[in-house]
């Protein structure tokens, strides 16, 4: 593993050095000619593409076959700290939010290094269960665990003399963390099961959209692992940061769906004032579904407008109310009830992994709304079944996910769910329910959504409400809260 102090220090580049090395990265031929010469990076250049970036023009090279464009001055700006980083031999960190491009400028990162011509091995820390992990990471070998038919190296080995590529860093479990610390201090390891220690020389580069520094705060992150990482550490822009890239990413996405279609000149500013949370990711689907429903060769501000109003409704969520695991209860099921109960895009939108969502998904006992018929419905928490519960006898209207309305009757309701007397087919009810009804004070509606957590073959079934707007959880709250005074219970100060 390679180790130690830069070789030399950084030291401020001249701009026109800068374009003239941009220029043969975004153009490979300029580059390829640079190496037949034996003239190395930057050399040969040609003065319209050094024009053109500066004035700011779009430019684009494929990086492991996906199109790189940039056109704003701060990523040209954060494109020439890249290609410095790349020339040293330290681990790299790379932050940002998620869509932002962060495995692109990883993979930049290993191009514009000399490893170039060896291995690039990527791999998403929060994609793997993390029973496999270490197994992935370092290998094993034959008869190290049942099914280990025969020896396997791990990605390190893979990426020897080589760059490993380590997404969602953060999501690593606390035990790999420790053995990935030793091997980037140079320490030899074993593949899991194994005798032999083996060295590799690998360079690390790993990502994150997590902030690391709160993680080792809380204790899930360790220290000394982050402060090995982050040698260089280098922030990508959100997209919002950058409208000019904005411009030519929308361009350049609109012309893979159609070679004819043009966005109109007013349709442009619309979408340079958009926030983008999702940054690139984000703006290609938003031009993918515009270009879709566009019915001529010209999309309008009004087609543009229309696609971010529907995309800003569906990933709005709206503050919860209660405590804070309260609140990020109700955030899940928000998200999941928005993505259609895909954990993948819900996980996204919360900008957390699939696997963080998962783990949640089980801590609050969350069912997601699906066709899989083989699920269980959950159980209250003893929490819940601590709340206040008056006595009622009210009707309550259901509507489950695909729309299906049914009129159940309220036995006992409480600030965190009610029991629920008639429910004809508790399957049907599966995920989020609307629930809507009366207060027995006849003056007050209260809508919200809810699950289904029990229910037994008469009908019987419990409610929480999982989403609920703060001024309608504030009628319910003072509702009970004069049914306990009635009943003679003592309210807390």
């Amino acid at each position: 593993m390679e180790t130690g102090l830069p070789s030399s220090p950084l030291k401020p580049v001249p701009a026109n050095r800068f374009l003239h090395h941009y220029a043969n990265f975004f153009f490979g031929p300029a580059r390829d000619q640079a190496r037949q010469n034996g003239t190395g990076f930057g050399s040969v250049f040609r003065p319209p593409l050094g024009d053109a970036l500066e004035a700011g023009a779009a430019v684009q090279r494929e990086i492991h076959g996906t199109k790189f464009v940039v056109a704003s001055g701060a990523m040209q700006r954060f494109m020439l700290l890249v290609e410095r980083v790349a020339g040293h031999t330290e681990t790299v960190l790379i932050t940002g939010e998620t869509g932002s491009g962060k495995e692109l400028i990883a993979c930049s990162v290993h191009e514009y290094s000399y490893r170039r011509s060896h291995a690039w091995i990527d791999i998403n820390c929060a994609a793997l269960p993390e029973h496999l992990v270490e197994s992935e990471l370092f290998g094993y070998e034959k008869g190290a665990f049942s099914g280990a038919d025969s020896s396997k190296p791990g990605l390190f080995e893979l990426a020897d003399k080589g760059t490993l590529f380590l997404d969602e860093i953060g999501e690593l479990p606390p035990h790999i963390q420790v053995k990935l610390l030793r091997v980037l201090d140079g320490a030899p390891y074993y593949r899991l099961g194994g005798h032999r220690k083996i060295t590799v020389d690998v360079r690390i580069v790993a990502a994150t959209n997590q902030d690391l520094e709160v993680a080792v705060r809380e204790g899930r992150f360790r220290k000394d692992l982050f402060h090995r990482l982050s040698q260089f550490q280098l922030r990508v822009p959100p997209l919002r940061e950058r409208p000019e890239d904005i411009v030519a990413l929308a361009e350049h996405f609109l012309r893979l769906k159609s070679a004819v279609m043009r966005f109109s000149p007013d349709a442009l500013p619309m979408l340079q004032s958009y926030s983008w949370p999702g940054n690139v990711r984000e703006l290609r689907n938003i031009v993918t579904k515009v270009a879709m429903a566009a019915s001529g060769p010209s999309i309008s501000a009004e087609e543009v407008r229309s696609e971010l109003s529907a995309e800003k409704q569906q990933i709005d969520i709206p503050m919860p109310t209660g405590d804070l695991q309260d609140m990020e209860r109700q955030m899940v099921m928000k998200a999941l009830e928005n993505t259609g109960g895909h954990r993948a895009k819900a996980a996204e939108q919360l900008g957390i992994s699939r696997r963080t969502l998962t783990r949640k998904l089980s801590e609050y006992k969350i069912t997601p709304a699906g066709g899989d018929k083989s699920r269980a419905l959950g159980t209250l928490s003893l929490k819940q079944k601590k709340f206040f519960r008056a006595k009622v006898e009210m009707a309550v209207v259901l509507r489950d996910s695909r729309g299906h309305e049914s009129q159940v009757k309220a036995v006992n309701l409480s600030v965190g769910g009610m029991g629920l007397e008639g429910l004809p087919d508790p399957r049907r009810s599966e995920g989020l329910v609307d629930v809507s009804f009366m207060l027995p004070d006849g003056q007050t509606r209260i809508e919200a959504k809810a699950q289904i957590v029990w229910a037994d073959l008469e009908g019987r079934a419990g409610a929480t409400f999982v989403v609920i707007e703060p001024a309608v959880y504030k009628n319910l709250q003072e509702w009970t809260n004069q049914r306990m005074k009635d009943e003679g219970w003592e309210l807390p100060l």
